[in-house]
């Protein structure tokens, strides 16, 4: 499955910005689907999953509350609804597919390329 993200963008802190990430190639409905993100001069961390059926959401502590992962299987897109943004959220975020739904990069084996979030203070 080929994955395409979008939607970044410069923000300032608070304000809100919705991450797409657009499957083509084979249907997400297969996959669980994650976001991942790189801020500079740091590793890529765990941000939020889904499961195949949407039952089942996960997030890292530092977005819980903020941060809504959700899928639209009919759409083979997936979605990162991003609210009360700081600072600390700038990075580039990547979207990621895999069998099962965990926090694990490694257990993501298809990834897009990622796109840039800003966040001004």
């Amino acid at each position: 499955v080929q994955l395409q993200a979008s939607g970044g963008g410069l923000v300032q802190a608070g304000d809100s910005l919705r991450l797409s990430c657009a499957a083509s190639g084979r249907t997400i409905s297969n996959y669980a689907m994650g976001w991942f993100r790189q801020a500079p001069g740091k590793e890529r961390d765990f941000v939020a999953s889904i499961s195949r059926s949407a039952i089942r959401t996960n997030y890292a502590d530092s977005v819980k509350g903020r941060f809504t992962i959700s899928r639209d299987n009919a759409r083979n897109t997936v979605y990162l609804q991003m609210n009360s943004l700081k600072p600390e959220d700038t990075a580039v975020y990547y979207c990621a597919a895999g069998v099962i739904q965990t926090t694990r990069e490694a257990d993501f084996s298809s990834w897009g390329p990622g796109t840039l979030v800003t966040v001004s203070s």
